[in-house]
Parts: structure tokens; C-alpha cells; sequence
């Protein structure tokens, strides 16, 4: 089980690598790493679940933010309060965006992040809508478009694989400054 002291802070370098391809089929370190990220995602949305274990709670968690330095992610965005649908739910082996809208995007409350322990105030720019290449744990391969929140949640997972982090994208002079066709998401 994947807990907070599991998470690795900013700072570790494996934050800052970019992750190896996973092969198929996943051998049983990589299926228990994909099937204990998700389990994370689950656990920390459930407030007494939460609550027992000390989890912030999340909606993606990447391989290198427990270590380890491979293209693998699990995404949990939940749907409405009113409906138990999420939006998206996978573990995304190996993702590409293979293609994005040229409308920016960003959250109205901005990022944040399980490996990042402070706020870091500012618009993360992102793309509104992708289409995202990416393998599940059979090695299936799926092709998906994306919008608003989920785009945004993959964009950020997608980031961690390639030794990125949100911060990185806000613009340290105008940190809140968009452009006049960017889209702002109440999250």
C-alpha cells in the first residue's frame, strides 16, 4: 500500500528524469506498481479512508513519484458529487499526446502536487483538449481525446513522466495573467 511517506518530494532527482518506456507484457513488479498507485488514488478520495491512512488526496499519481523512473501513471477524475462515474479512470503506460487544441486552458485555483509540498500560486497553462496515445496494463493500446479537467489531470501526469513539474509552466513575472482566449476551470 502506497502512503504518504511513499511519495517522493521535490527535490529527489527521479522527479527530474525522464522515465524509461515500459515493456509488455508487465512483468509482477510493474502490475503491482500500477494496481497500488490506482488503489492510492482510491483510497485518498474516500474521506474516511483518508483520513485513516493520512493521504492527501489526489487525482494522478506517476510512477517516478514513488521511485520509480518509468512511463506509467494512474489517473482517478472523479464526475459530479451526484454521480459515482468518474470522468477517467486508468493506469496510462507509455502516454503521447499525440495531438492538442491550440486553446489554453488552466484551473481557477491553480495546481497542485502530491511530490510538492508548498503552494506555489499561479496559472498552469495548459492545452483545453488532447488526444492522448497510451497502453493499459494488458498492453492494449487505446487513442482518447480529452477535455478540461481530465485533459489537464494527464497533461500534469504526462509532465512527471518527462521530468517535469506544474511549476514549471507558470510564469514567474505574471503568474496570473492569461491570454484573452484561455479558458479558466472552477475545479
Amino acid at each position: 500500500m502506497i502512503l504518504m511517506n511513499d511519495i517522493v518530494r521535490d527535490g529527489d532527482p527521479v522527479l527530474r528524469q525522464v522515465g524509461a518506456k515500459v515493456a509488455f507484457p508487465l512483468s509482477d513488479e510493474d502490475r503491482q506498481l500500477a494496481t497500488e498507485m490506482m488503489a492510492y488514488l482510491e483510497n485518498s478520495q474516500d474521506p474516511k479512508l483518508a483520513e485513516k491512512y493520512g493521504l492527501r488526496p489526489g487525482v494522478g499519481l506517476a510512477a517516478p513519484q514513488v521511485g520509480v523512473s518509468k512511463m506509467m501513471a494512474a489517473v482517478l477524475v472523479p464526475g459530479p458529487e451526484d454521480d459515482p462515474t468518474p470522468l477517467f479512470k486508468e493506469v496510462i503506460i507509455n502516454p503521447v499526446i499525440v495531438s492538442h487544441s491550440v486553446q489554453p486552458a488552466a484551473l481557477s485555483e491553480g495546481e497542485g502536487c502530491l511530490s510538492v509540498d508548498k503552494d506555489i500560486d499561479g496559472y498552469v497553462v495548459r492545452h483545453d483538449r488532447i488526444t492522448m496515445r497510451y497502453q493499459d496494463t494488458s498492453g492494449q493500446t487505446h487513442k482518447i481525446r480529452l477535455r478540461d479537467y481530465p485533459a489537464i489531470v494527464c497533461q500534469h501526469e504526462i509532465d512527471h513522466l518527462n521530468g517535469h513539474l506544474y511549476y514549471d509552466l507558470i510564469n514567474t513575472q505574471t503568474p496570473f495573467q492569461l491570454t484573452d482566449d484561455s479558458t479558466v476551470l472552477i475545479d
